[in-house]
């Protein structure tokens, strides 16, 4: 993973690993409403949750991506009381909506955070989002995974 200066690749769906396919099938039966629960439709397609979990917040359809503005960042942090707290109070700060938070069981005190926040009405430029994010010091490291921006 790298910061800001990351590269985006399109890939034709038929070179993705199965997992990667069928994380999106999961993702389009539970927006179609044809299934109540992830569980129902990880079932569905023969895929493991632990996998959608993996990559549900890194794999989307093409036309997703261009109609949505998202982006998924990565935290490596301190085990701090108020740490989540704190960079959700920043991304509200920003005019982010969140739409995703996982946050692994901290290990000798660090925690990795995952958070895909809707940045269609940021109020200010991301490199500023994400510089005001590393400043905090209980953030080891902040990685982009994804961006919805055009």
């Amino acid at each position: 993973m790298t910061h800001i200066d990351e590269k985006f690749y399109l890939v034709r769906s038929d070179v993705l690993p199965e997992s990667m396919r069928k994380t999106i099938e999961v993702k389009e039966l539970i927006e179609r409403g044809k299934v109540k629960t992830i569980f129902e439709a990880v079932q569905k397609v023969n895929l493991s949750r632990s996998a959608y979990y993996k990559y549900k917040d890194t794999v989307f359809p093409f036309q997703a991506m261009v109609k949505e503005k998202i982006m998924t960042l990565f935290f490596h942090l301190e085990d701090r009381s108020g740490t989540l707290s704190k960079l959700l109070a920043i991304a509200a700060e920003a005019g982010c909506n969140v739409l995703t938070i996982h946050q692994t069981i901290p290990i000798q005190g660090k925690a990795n955070v995952t958070l895909s926040l809707d940045i269609s009405s940021i109020s200010y430029d991301v490199e500023k989002l994400i510089h005001k994010l590393r400043q905090l010091d209980f953030v080891d490291r902040v990685d982009m995974l994804s961006s919805g921006l055009s």
